[in-house]
């Protein structure tokens, strides 16, 4: 049975099978190719550029001294729990800059800086403190308690359906 049906099937294609090529889109016969090359439209490039300005800009040394940028900031942060406590602020008019921050030390004191910077006389500080240095005994370390599993407890099930009838 499948022997029939295997012969049909390879008779169908090779009676299937075109003898000659298909024609071509509908009997027309293709374009014939009337190509031809780009003629150049440009010209040879020219020089655009030309000789650098001479800059006569202010240095000093190998710096470059430049005019500033008026500015004016400030900011502060306070963090008992962490013992932080610092601020900063500063302002300039483009040629001078004032400013002060503040640190909280690790010995209690309180650093105060206050400043002048320009390019004339450089950066100009005045270090003061506040308070006066506390220096507590270490305490001993103790550790934390540890955990300790609770005591069990054991108390009879009651049932919680009733008497079969």
């Amino acid at each position: 049975m499948y022997t029939k049906v295997t012969m049909l099937c390879l008779a169908a294609v090779a009676l299937a099978r075109p003898d000659k090529p298909a024609p071509a889109g509908y009997g027309y016969a293709p374009p014939t190719p009337t190509y031809a090359p780009p003629q150049p439209s440009y010209s040879a490039p020219q020089p655009s550029y030309s000789a650098p300005r001479p800059s006569y800009e202010k240095k000093r040394g190998n710096y470059l001294i430049s005019e500033g940028m008026p500015f004016d900031f400030e900011y502060a942060v306070r963090d008992d729990y962490k013992g932080l406590d610092f601020d900063h602020d500063s302002n300039s008019d483009g040629k001078v800059v004032n400013g002060q921050y503040r640190v909280l030390l690790p010995d209690g004191r309180t650093q105060i800086v206050t400043y002048t910077a320009d390019h004339h006389n450089g950066y100009q500080a005045e270090v003061t403190y506040e308070g006066e240095a506390q220096y507590p005994q270490p305490q001993p370390y103790k550790p934390a308690p540890s955990y300790s599993a609770p005591a069990p407890t054991y108390e009879q099930p009651k049932p919680s359906y009733g008497v079969p009838h």
